[in-house]
Order: structure tokens, then C-alpha cells, then sequence
């Protein structure tokens, strides 16, 4: 038996099949399925469907245009508790060292901070979950802003240094 991989809760993924790297993906042991925020679903016909992949949160105009073989469409219950009918596609994803073949739900994720789940069957036989550790296989992100960081005050000092007032006798 070969040793599992760690990761963590959060990591980021490559889809190469459709040009997209570095995707930030939320590791997610209670789902069975995969899924992932499109937006502009369309079917085209022949079981094919055409669909843009949102891979900013902030950065709405960064997406890829795909088109792909629907595997299925199938009956999901959302994190909210709602069903909802979803297609269902396939594609080569790239979680660390490990490329495999995965199912992906096609889901609006505009709301959520991660733009993939990645669910215990795209999991299954390679990885263990740590789920103190986050950016195990790639690092963070690197980020290109320079992060302005506020130095807090405490209680004490805040008041120490509030301008006095003057009280008013009447």
C-alpha cells in the first residue's frame, strides 16, 4: 500500500484540460461530488455544454470560456439544505504531484470564498485531509498588494490618549 498525501483544507488546483492554474479549491470531506463556479450555462447540443469558469472572486472579468461532454444531471442537495438539478462533467484535475480524472459539478459559487469544493470522491485513495494545515502541496498565494496592517490599540491606550473634554457645569 502506497502512503497517502497530505493536504490541507485549502489548496490550490490545476484543470489543464481547460488552461487553468492555481485555482483555489476548499477541501471538503462532506461532500461526495466535486464542484466547481461557472456562470453562463448553456447547452449546445449532441450531450455538450458550453459554460464560462469564474476563477477570481473580485476579478469577475477573469474566466474561461469550456466546452464539455455532460456526464450526467443529478438531484443535489446544497449546503443550505436546497435541491437543485446540476449537470455533471468531467475533467483532469491537478492536486499537487497527483493528476486524475474527476466529476465536477457546474454551480453558481458567486457568493462562497472558495471558487471549487473539492469532494471526498476526487480525494479517494490519494490523500489524507489535514484540517489544521491549509496550503500543504503549494504554498499560499502570492499576493501582489502589500497588505497595510493597523496596529490596535489596547482599552488602556485608547483611552489614555482620547482628547478630554471639558465638562459643562450648569
Amino acid at each position: 500500500m502506497r502512503s497517502k498525501i497530505v493536504v490541507g483544507w485549502n489548496e490550490n488546483v490545476d484543470l489543464p484540460e481547460w488552461g487553468i492554474k492555481r485555482l483555489g479549491a476548499k477541501v471538503d470531506t462532506g461532500a461526495q461530488t466535486s464542484a466547481l463556479h461557472v456562470e453562463n450555462i448553456e447547452p449546445i447540443g449532441r450531450g455538450r455544454i458550453r459554460f464560462d469558469v469564474v476563477v477570481h472572486r473580485e476579478k469577475r472579468d477573469r474566466h474561461f470560456p469550456v466546452t464539455a461532454r455532460v456526464v450526467r444531471r443529478s438531484r443535489v442537495r446544497s449546503s443550505n439544505g436546497h435541491y437543485d438539478v446540476r449537470y455533471f462533467v468531467e475533467t483532469t484535475v491537478r492536486i499537487g504531484p497527483v493528476e486524475k480524472t474527476i466529476e465536477v459539478s457546474l454551480v453558481d459559487r458567486g457568493k462562497m470564498a472558495h471558487r471549487m469544493l473539492l469532494g471526498r470522491s476526487a480525494l479517494r485513495g490519494d490523500f489524507v485531509v489535514d484540517v489544521s494545515r491549509r496550503h500543504v502541496l503549494d504554498g499560499p498565494r502570492k499576493s501582489t498588494k502589500t497588505k497595510k496592517t493597523k496596529k490596535r490599540r489596547s482599552l488602556g491606550e485608547a483611552v489614555a490618549k482620547a482628547p478630554l473634554r471639558a465638562s459643562r457645569e450648569r
